[in-house]
């Protein structure tokens, strides 16, 4: 899979839209780069660019932004609301897919070493990207913004990571850094900017000072007045969601404006969210509300809701969350088929997909059957007593039903391992040992699957039972076929396991496996069996 990076960089230019357009420019030209979001305040006088790709494409992006606003932004005519002390104030790396934080801080550093060779600007590098302690915090390093740059630059102890240690005034100078991924969420007030600043200093994590900290950690907030919303807002800056989610910022905002008698309106998210992030303030609301939701499509939409998302614009989630922005439609061509196509592939001359494959789908088919059967119940009126006990036997079922799709696909694919084995050359020594371990290895992929084909299915027993047991009564056939389905899936992938076995060298992984597998197998007949008498009458 692909290595995906974020970067984040903040302009201090939000009015002039000929600037803005040609920074934006300047990334999607950039090969390997996609420019997720544009986000500019008129009253800020700043726009925060949003794009990811891959470590070498973003930091050619993030140098080609730069070089853009080296001609075009002069930070001697600059004038706004937020804090800033450069042209490009901040360029933050952040990982998004199979990287890590020290890998975005070595971009970060190998893009403020270019940056400054080639624009002759100061560039200071912060959090993860740090060398020293002090100058890790991005407040740290910005104060006295760009107005006392000059004499900051004076001081040794603030001699610059890489370029001149000296004020270069039509620029300033940039922050570049690695960080978790930073959620800029304002909530919006009904009341002045005082009042806004006031909630903020009460909750942000610094406070009013050393001697006055703030309630929320990891929460750098403070108030203003946006004259196009004619509104204030609470702005603040998450720098890590898991520490102090959104949600809970958006309640304790609430709760801080409700004393001071002011209302809430509402919230924007700036740039790009995390879908977890969104999640997590669902399942606040779901639990806080004592609401049944499974489907995330609806868990988002609650959020949206509660969080009141849509209050300036709309919260568009394939524009707004990069889980959704930069996903890969699923590698499932089975799966995908049509139910006609699926079987007719099957019936083809080809012995892939097999029985492998079709075990996985009469799993899934017989722990959707229960599910079924469940949401069938809940939610009429006549079955009202069995609410609570609904809910915890679709919630499993609806997940391992999910969980089985991919294992259709993913077991042609395991045989296909094995295949290309099969087909390397062994005509020396050498080919014949790398030829047998591939072999091995494909044999051990192939039986993989399937046990966890079996695995998945076995913890849909208990509710399944359940179902049977509670279940709307109309629906006695259907939780039939659903055990016998989900039964047959297991067996059949107990069988796919015991034919690749057959060849396998590890003795003591074939007999590992084959224990678990064997107390799978004969546990999914007796469950069967149980679900069978309970439904006899």
């Amino acid at each position: 899979m692909k290595k995906i990076i974020e970067c984040v960089p903040n302009f201090s230019e939000g009015r002039n839209q000929d600037v803005i357009n040609a920074i934006a420019r300047a990334i999607k030209e950039t090969s390997g780069c996609q420019l997720l979001d544009i986000d500019s305040g008129v009253s800020t006088n700043r726009t925060v660019y949003t794009f990811v790709g891959e470590p070498d494409s973003v930091l050619k992006g993030a140098l080609a932004a730069a070089r853009t606003a080296r001609k075009h932004i002069d930070m001697r005519k600059h004038k706004g609301e937020h804090p800033r002390f450069g042209a490009m104030d901040v360029c933050p790396f952040i990982p998004v897919a199979n990287t890590d934080m020290e890998e975005c801080a070595d971009i970060a550093r190998k893009f403020g070493k270019k940056a400054a060779e080639e624009l002759q600007i100061p560039v200071f590098l912060y959090e993860e990207a740090a060398e020293y302690d002090y100058r890790r915090k991005l407040p740290d390093i910005r104060y006295g913004e760009y107005e006392g740059l000059a004499q900051k630059l004076k001081d040794p102890k603030w001699k610059p990571d890489f370029g001149p240690a000296e004020f270069i005034p039509e620029w300033g100078a940039t922050a570049a850094g690695a960080r978790m991924f930073l959620i800029a969420f304002n909530i919006n007030i009904l009341g002045t900017s005082n009042q806004a600043h006031r909630i903020a200093l009460n909750l942000r994590e610094a406070g009013r000072g050393e001697d006055q900290p703030g309630r929320l950690k990891e929460v750098k907030a403070i108030g203003w007045f946006v004259d196009e919303y004619n509104m204030a807002q609470v702005t603040a800056n998450l720098s890590n969601y898991r520490v102090t989610s959104i949600h809970h910022l958006f309640e304790e905002v609430k709760k801080e404006a409700a004393a001071l008698n002011v209302g809430v309106a509402g919230s924007e998210l700036v740039g790009i969210v995390p879908l977890e992030a969104i999640l997590m303030a669902a399942d606040f609301y779901i639990k806080k509300d004592n609401l049944f939701i499974l489907d995330e499509d609806q868990k988002i939409r609650l959020a949206i809701d509660r969080l009141g998302l849509n209050s300036i614009a709309t919260f568009e989630p394939n524009e707004k969350i990069i889980d959704y922005i930069v996903s890969e439609p699923p590698d499932e061509p089975l799966a995908q088929m049509s139910l006609r196509d699926f079987i007719l592939e099957v019936g083809s001359r080809s012995s892939a997909p097999g029985g492998g494959s079709v075990s996985a789908v009469l799993a899934a088919m017989g722990t959707g059957l229960g599910a079924m059967v469940a949401k069938l119940t809940w939610g009429v009126r006549k079955y009202e007593a069995l609410d609570a006990k609904m809910r915890k036997i679709i919630q499993p079922l609806h997940e391992i039903t999910r969980a089985l799709i991919p294992m259709i696909d993913e077991d042609t694919r395991a045989f296909n391992e094995y295949m290309e084995g099969l087909q390397m050359p062994g005509n020396t020594d050498k080919e014949k040992k790398d030829r047998l371990e591939k072999m091995q290895k494909g044999l051990k992929t192939a039986i993989s699957v399937p046990f966890k084909t079996m695995k998945l299915g076995d913890s849909a027993w208990d509710a399944m039972c359940d179902a049977a047991r509670y279940g709307n009564p109309a629906s006695k056939s259907d939780i039939q076929v659903g055990a016998r389905a989900l039964e047959t899936g297991i067996w059949g992938a107990y069988q796919n396991i015991l034919i690749n076995m057959k060849d396998i060298k590890d003795q003591d992984y074939k007999a590992g496996i084959l224990e678990q597998a064997e107390s799978l197998a004969k546990r999914a007949g007796e469950k069967c069996t149980e679900i069978l008498e309970l439904l006899k009458n």
